[in-house]
């Protein structure tokens, strides 16, 4: 069942879609946000995830922000749009749409999936069951100031480490979404793990009350960020082939990226 088992670690961080690209800067009263799909795992050779829908709840002079429906903004783009995950991976990212907001907050986004979720490895394909409560989309909450003038990247991180769940005897892999959102202006941690033949090489980052999981890319490169100021332990965790590595006391400062010596991985 190990294949199984791999599944509850395999894509890191999602995605928003919608809108065009525009190529003139926001105004002052405005701020432009585009919206990014980044970061997935490297155990399988396709992992498709299908985009329905956008919704976004902004904060801002004027606005009504409450629970109701009426609240949200929906995001129109040229969608459904089935997105292969496993062509993001050591913090590429793919911009999926911009859109214009008054300064202010983003509170929370909204993100509908379809049914149309599966993991290809060699000629099998499995599919990811989607229960109903997702239908009306899964909230994440941003709490981000934006400020007129500026453009930011929104990023939505899918951290498929605890998103996957087998069900029982039944043998269901069942998607269950954990998802967060950041500012990409944000700091984190960075590093090159070697060699290639401890691929797959999954990343574990714990601390100030977060976890947050990747795998490096063909390269051995891996990015997660997102984290707020302070104190982290990273766990890499490769094939059976290698041991595994814990580095403490990683040191995450404001508006910074740290980035980690290469780390070299020893054969059993």
């Amino acid at each position: 069942m190990k294949q199984l088992a791999m599944l509850s670690s395999f894509f890191l961080m999602l995605f928003l879609a919608f809108g065009c690209e525009m190529n003139d800067g926001p105004n002052s009263n405005e701020a432009r946000v585009n919206f990014r799909l980044v970061d997935a795992p490297a155990d399988f050779d396709e992992v498709w995830v299908e985009v329905i829908s956008l919704r976004i709840k902004a904060d801002y002079d004027g606005s009504d922000m409450n629970e109701e429906e009426s609240t949200w903004k929906e995001i129109k783009y040229d969608g459904p749009k089935m997105v292969n995950l496993l062509n993001l991976t050591g913090g590429n990212s793919i911009l999926l749409g911009s859109e214009e907001l008054p300064e202010g907050k983003i509170d929370q986004i909204r993100l509908v999936l379809g049914e149309n979720n599966y993991l290809m490895k060699g000629q099998v394909r499995t599919e990811l069951k989607t229960p109903s409560a997702q239908q009306s989309g899964l909230k994440i909450k941003v709490n981000q100031e934006i400020e007129g003038g500026n453009t930011y990247d929104l990023v939505i991180d899918f951290d498929v480490a605890k998103s996957i769940v087998v069900a029982g005897n039944s043998g269901n892999v069942i998607l269950k979404p954990v998802l967060r959102a950041y500012l990409e202006q944000s700091q984190g941690i960075q590093g090159q793990v070697n060699p290639v033949e401890a691929q797959p090489i999954q990343i574990s980052i714990t601390g100030n009350g977060v976890e947050a999981n990747t795998f490096t890319n063909a390269e051995g490169k891996f990015s997660i960020l997102g984290l707020n100021p302070g104190t982290y332990t990273v766990s890499i965790i490769p094939n059976e082939n290698y041991d595994s590595q814990t580095i403490t006391n990683v040191v995450v400062e404001e508006d910074k990226i740290t980035t980690l010596p290469t780390i070299t991985l020893v054969q059993l």
